[in-house]
């Protein structure tokens, strides 16, 4: 069986009394989809930041390769190859898109930016997605659509030779063409060989493009099934209940989260 990229073990989150994640384990894999799923509330987003270092975690095992990792903040993240496309994408939209791509990373030559090689690995670094929506790599952001900035954001993502990109809710306000755009992209990241995490409450969306569904129940993991496995239905109740018939969390265990 192919190792994960990066696995948590028994991850532990409180802020105060509040204990937001209990116990969790979560896996991802090089060159598949996993989706993130669960209500407000359930511990996605805490899921995530700690994830991406901005917030340590109180206990567990944060595993990256096969190697126990110590993350102390996102530059560790980064440094290991872990990128994060936040839901407001973070992206200026006074600057081009090859400014947006390098910043805070640009390329200096002689004591100057190395403006045609920033150009260059921008271009590269979208057409290597096939992204073909982009007239110029000039443009600004200000000028793209949504579904365009998505996918600068994600392509930007990939550009450090990043080996886990998450995703968070890139397909959230767009249109039924941007999604598909959107969700034809996150396919093309795995069949690279990256390891994607998508969080999102489009079950349609996950059920199209997610190789293995990971269902979090007020801070546990309900359960984490290939998404050939389940329906719609059974996501469904692991998402609102904790458990779908055999599936999901015990029944004690279940009741004792609400």
């Amino acid at each position: 069986m192919v190792q994960p990229i990066l696995e948590l073990r028994g991850v532990n989150k409180s802020f105060g009394v509040v204990h937001v994640l209990h116990d969790v384990d979560f896996q991802v894999y090089p060159g598949e989809v996993t989706a993130l799923v669960g209500d407000n509330g359930a511990g996605k987003s805490t899921l995530v930041k700690s994830i991406a270092g901005i917030h340590p975690i109180d206990s567990g095992s944060y595993l990256f390769e096969g190697r126990q990792v110590t993350v102390h903040g996102p530059n560790d993240v980064a440094a290991l190859g872990i990128e994060v496309v936040y839901q407001d994408l973070a992206l200026c939209d006074n600057l081009d898109i090859v400014q947006n791509m390098f910043l805070g990373r640009e390329i200096i030559k002689r004591g100057v930016l190395d403006e045609a090689r920033m150009e260059t690995m921008a271009r590269q670094a979208l057409t290597s997605l096939s992204v073909r929506t982009v007239k110029s790599v000039r443009q600004t952001v200000s000028s793209l659509s949504g579904g365009q900035r998505q996918t600068v954001a994600i392509a930007k993502s990939v550009l450090w030779n990043s080996k886990v990109v998450l995703l968070d809710e890139p397909t959230a306000a767009l249109g039924v063409a941007q999604t598909r755009q959107v969700i034809d992209l996150v396919r093309r990241l795995a069949d690279q060989g990256l390891g994607v995490v998508l969080i999102s409450h489009n079950l349609a969306d996950v059920f199209e493009v997610a190789d293995r569904i990971c269902a979090l129940y007020l801070g546990r993991v309900a359960a984490e099934v290939k998404t050939s496995e389940v329906t719609h239905s059974q996501v469904v109740e692991l998402i609102t209940a904790g458990r779908s018939g055999s599936l999901g969390l015990a029944p004690a265990e279940a009741a004792q989260s609400m």
